[in-house]
């Protein structure tokens, strides 16, 4: 019986080429994007999955209660030093500290002997490696990084460094200062982890590299210092957090007690809390699912739309069955068949297109794909779900409807419509499916027009032409020579010393004292220090007072026009007072222009700029756009001249801004690439209603052609229909796309407004993709020739 059954599906399909090539087209494109959409939450969903103790493993995180809320995943290092001591709450806790973007040498090693690790290195205490599952592949887990001075590196960077050699017993140096030898091998880090560094040091080390971050402090952090604990078994993570208040009294006075406030955050949560530096929101995670929702509901509504119009032309052949014998279910069972045989070799092709896209969609997400992924078991698990869910949606609805038909009208070939599920079925599935495709359009329009916003927008201060340079060293003596050596190049028009750039994410926040006032104020400052070049060569403007003057020590403070308000004084009061900084006083000497000191996402910030050597971190240049090969050529030899032992590295200022925004040019180009296949799924489904509706017309057409109707008027009644079921579509979705992208833009302090534009700009999208689509078939239905139309039957 099963056999037959798809035999006859099988004869079925090949009679309707047309209809079952849009099926399966339709179909393989709605699979492909839902096995790829899940393979891209899946492996975001899966990060630090793979830890045994996962359910137990937190972080200890810093919520600042000022003004605003700021958010750290790094705390005061004397906190988790001291809570582990005074709760008895954990089983295991580490303190980590991580540094990017680090030199590593091998002082004893000629010729390429010097390497940019990009991940960094990681500062960390022995149960770091208890905590978390990164196996050991040579050395003695037990006293794994107990020593000052060892360091455990991963395979491939032991690959890197010393090919073939045992790199067990090797020395490897530390931004040309410490000195580690390698004590262990770490098998390479999985790529879903966010502990993404390869080179772990002894955090007994720490003071060697940052006294201000090893010591015991109270009030001040850094983000890179964190701390991971394991709860013991049966204690909640409730119970830690309702002892945190009583932790916070016990140490903070005064203010601070309410200031400072620390929590548990979950293992699970940690890539996922932007506002803890995650990598990918939640709110992306389940746009993308609701993506994959939408193009599956809109293939499996093409296949109906398809299978119900094409109902009436098998009437007879379901007649001749019944008058057989063949009883209800059977029927049934034969039309699953057709579906099954469908969804199957739709389900094949989306594989070719899924190994054809890989690439594409691989440099699209950022995510290394490769064609074993397809072998996984959770995805063979969620192709075969996949697959039963489709042909379920797919085939229920119409096989009902065949089996359904009584055999004797069938015969007759007097059934209608009304049998079939009517016209306003169809008419309301491709309602459906365009309100969809709208949601999808007004959505995308409005990630763009918000991308060209960041890009666009005055941040008040100059990005184009600006080169970065790092400085390894902060002597005088060294920073000297190298003004020096660039002054003298015919392409540098300004030189500056500062640790950030004007935009940053990397801010050092201090809190601050007002000349007079006994209390510091209740928010914190953000601290840069530059030299007196840093105003021209940025392009800020003062609006009061006048510039620093050049200093090694702090002396003079620049402030924006923020910490002046936030002040609640006036710009020309301001000139001459003092303020403390970081226990640092100096006198306002100028007020700057407000500019935007990190992305848009975040609101401008009370800032102060000032003179402070030991702070200085990078070395800005101004350089003109002629020649710039050879100017940037002229500034490598000469800061190689100066740093001989570093590894030079440059960046524009601009590329780094952009950085800013990458994650959400990428949420940008994958929800632009599914609302186009979503886009493709629906013009296949409204060409499927166009035929059906033609077919239907056939000798009305004939009838009006013949009768003087012109060809324009004749389309117009094709035309007519399809624009209603669009202003309906449009009605739906419009409403329902400004709340959800209304909900998205929150994430942006500074973002546009959802004009009525972009709605014209949707509706008119979807109109010339309807009229394009349905055209086509209009066009064709009215060239007839009128009597072939009047003989039809």
């Amino acid at each position: 019986m099963l056999k037959n059954y798809f035999k006859i599906a099988l004869r079925n399909l090949k009679r309707s080429k047309a209809n079952t090539a849009i099926n399966v087209l339709g179909l393989s494109m709605g699979i492909a994007c839902a096995i790829l959409i899940f393979t891209l939450i899946k492996f975001h969903l899966s990060f630090d999955s793979f830890h045994p103790e996962k359910n137990r493993i937190y972080r200890i995180v810093t919520e600042d209660h000022l003004e605003q809320i700021t958010y750290s995943p790094g705390i005061p290092s004397a906190v988790g030093n001291t809570f582990r001591r005074e709760y008895p709450f954990f089983e295991k806790t580490a303190m980590v500290y991580v540094r990017k973007k680090r030199q590593i040498s091998l002082p004893y090693r000629t010729g390429d002997n010097k390497f940019q690790e990009e991940e960094g290195v990681a500062f960390a205490e022995p149960d770091f490696f208890k905590i978390f599952n990164f196996p050991l592949i040579t050395g003695d887990r037990n006293n794994i990084l107990s020593e000052p001075n060892t360091a455990i590196v991963t395979n491939r960077i032991a690959r890197k460094y010393f090919g073939n050699e045992n790199p067990i017993g090797k020395t490897i140096r530390l931004d040309n200062k410490l000195d580690f030898q390698i004590t262990g091998i770490l098998q390479d880090i999985p790529k879903n982890t966010d502990r993404r560094q390869e080179i772990y040091l002894s955090y007994k080390n720490l003071k060697d590299h940052n006294p201000w971050v090893a010591q015991e402090n109270w009030l001040g952090y850094a983000h890179e210092q964190q701390c991971f604990v394991v709860l013991k078994q049966g204690v909640l993570a409730s119970t830690v957090n309702k002892a945190f208040p009583e932790f916070t009294n016990r140490h903070y006075q005064g203010d601070y007690q309410k200031e400072w406030q620390f929590r548990l955050q979950p293992l699970s949560d940690i890539h996922s809390d932007i506002n803890f530096d995650g990598v990918m929101p939640k709110k992306d995670i389940w746009a993308l699912s609701l993506i994959a929702i939408f193009i599956i509901i809109t293939a499996s509504f093409n296949f109906i739309n398809m299978a119900t119009a094409q109902a009436l032309s098998r009437s007879k052949e379901i007649g001749i069955r019944k008058a057989l014998g063949s009883l209800r279910y059977q029927v049934f069972w034969q039309f699953v068949a057709e579906t099954a045989l469908v969804v199957f070799s739709s389900t094949c092709l989306a594989f070719i297109l899924i190994i054809l896209s890989l690439p594409f969609v691989s440099n699209l997400s950022g995510i290394p794909f490769n064609i074993s992924f397809l072998y996984d078991r959770s995805v063979l698990l969620f192709l075969a779900a996949l697959t039963i869910l489709i042909t379920f949606i797919s085939g229920t609805y119409p096989g009902l409807i065949l089996a359904g038909f009584q055999p004797v009208l069938a015969l007759k070939g007097k059934l209608s419509l009304k049998h079939v599920g009517g016209i306003k079925l169809r008419k309301g599935l491709v309602t459906m499916q365009l309100a969809i495709s709208q949601l999808l359009i007004i959505g995308t329009l409005v990630i763009i027009r918000q991308m060209e916003f960041t890009r666009k927008t005055d941040l008040g201060f100059t990005k184009d032409a600006v080169v970065m340079l790092p400085l390894p060293a902060k002597e005088q003596t060294k920073l000297s020579a190298l003004r020096s050596e660039l002054t003298a190049l015919p392409g540098v028009k300004t030189i500056s010393f500062c640790n950030q750039v004007p935009a940053s994410e990397q801010n050092n926040n201090f809190e601050i004292v007002y000349a007079g006032r006994t209390q510091k104020e209740n928010y914190d400052v953000i601290f840069k220090a530059a030299d007196d070049q840093y105003l021209s060569l940025f392009g800020l403007r003062l609006v009061a007072g006048r510039n620093i003057y050049p200093s090694d020590t702090i002396r003079e403070y620049l402030v924006n026009e923020t910490l002046i308000k936030r002040l609640g004084i006036s710009k020309e009061d301001a000139i001459g007072k003092n303020i403390t900084v970081n226990d640092q006083k100096g006198s306002i000497t100028g007020v700057v222009k407000d500019f935007h000191n990190q992305s848009l996402h975040a609101a401008i910030d009370p800032l102060c700029i000032t003179t402070a050597v030991n702070y200085y971190s990078t070395c800005a240049i101004k350089v003109s756009t002629q020649n710039l090969k050879t100017t940037l050529a002229g500034i490598q030899k000469s800061w190689t001249t100066v740093f001989p032992e570093n590894i030079y590295q440059h960046e524009f200022l601009d590329q780094r801004i952009a950085h800013f925004y990458e994650q959400d040019n990428k949420t940008l180009q994958l929800i632009q690439l599914f609302t186009t296949i979503t886009i493709i799924i629906s013009c296949l489904g409204l060409y499927g209603l166009v035929a059906f509706v033609a077919s239907q017309k056939t000798k009305e057409v004939g009838i009006r052609k013949v009768l003087g109707a012109s060809i324009q008027s004749i389309i117009w009644i094709f035309g007519k229909e399809f624009t209603q079921l669009l202003l309906i579509a449009f009605i739906f979705a419009a409403p329902l796309a400004w709340l959800i992208m209304n909900n998205w833009l929150q994430n942006f302090a500074y973002r546009i407004e959802i004009g009525v534009q972009i709605f014209i700009y949707a509706i008119l999208s979807s109109f010339c993709v309807v009229i394009i689509t349905v055209g086509y078939k209009a066009v064709k239905a009215t060239l007839v020739n009128p009597v072939k139309s009047l003989r039809s039957e």
